[in-house]
């Protein structure tokens, strides 16, 4: 039988998935009628934490933070049946992934830190990444098992808490991209450009095709081979803003990395490929 703490979004469709392949599932939320809810599909809700878990063989959490985690799976432990497998979806801080897993240990009980790329319909469908790492027998006892939860299950080697890192990794990246397409939708607006036209853009030019380039351009250090300087970045960078200012358009990334461009330019780094704003992260 399986416990799912956390009936968000997410959560609740993980619960529709598993009920759908024939799994028992028992459920809590903090706000009792989200649990309540899934009664609908076969779930069965619990007022009480501690009671939701019970007789649970593993027991999947979906919540927000390390601090939700840590305080529903103290109250949790009441009901805990002795070798049950705790597996956390929940996108937590790294440090916090290796002190759980090290705690729950010293206590009798297993859990496996598992963060996902997926969305909502990603889990009502079985589809997506997830992300697994530290103990490799636990892992391949388990694979199975997450691996008809999702499209594809990614094992980052023994380090316990490489998931949670990687996760964050990964998050960084769509935001930081988010926060490229804003920028370039507002200059759009600012130079008059119909935002499907901006759309038309990137389904004929795919600037990810670049991302392998791009990393090991960085990863490499060779930054003395430029194919784009980073003068010339910056002088692009001054156009994008101005052009911007001229509408009262504010951007949110491109002046934070045309700050970071001055610096290193005064540094000297001028006449070196644009790539060199990576260089403190590999120096």
């Amino acid at each position: 039988m399986v416990a799912f703490i956390g009936m968000g979004l997410l959560g609740s469709n993980f619960v529709k998935a598993l009920l759908k392949k024939g799994e028992e599932v028992q459920v809590w939320n903090r706000t009792a009628s989200r649990a309540v809810a899934m009664e609908e599909f076969g779930a069965k809700a619990f007022h009480n934490v501690a009671d939701a878990v019970k007789n649970a063989d593993r027991i999947h959490i979906t919540l927000k933070d390390d601090d939700a985690v840590n305080d529903v799976l103290a109250v949790a432990q009441a009901g805990f049946k002795p070798g049950v497998l705790i597996i956390d979806h929940t996108t937590t801080s790294a440090h916090g992934a290796a002190e759980r897993t090290a705690a729950w240990k010293s206590k009798g009980f297993t859990y496996l830190h598992a963060p996902v790329f997926m969305g909502p319909s990603n889990a009502l469908d079985s589809t997506g990444s997830m992300l697994v790492s530290g103990d490799q027998e636990l892992i391949a006892q388990v694979e199975p098992i997450l691996a008809t939860m999702t499209g594809k299950v990614i094992n980052f080697g023994e380090k316990v808490n490489a998931a949670a890192g990687m996760k964050l990794i990964g998050n960084l990246f769509l935001i930081a991209m988010t926060a490229g397409v804003a920028d370039s939708l507002m200059l759009a607006k600012a130079l008059d450009i119909d935002s499907a036209d901006v759309s038309r853009l990137f389904e004929s030019w795919n600037p990810s095709a670049m991302l392998p380039a791009r990393l090991k351009k960085i990863t490499s250090q060779t930054f003395d081979q430029p194919t784009w300087e980073l003068n010339m970045a910056r002088k692009d960078a001054r156009l994008m803003m101005e052009e911007a200012a001229f509408k009262d358009a504010k951007l949110i990334a491109i002046p934070a990395i045309a700050a970071e461009m001055d610096r290193l330019i005064k540094d000297g780094y001028g006449a070196s490929d644009w790539t060199v704003i990576g260089k403190a992260a590999v120096s």
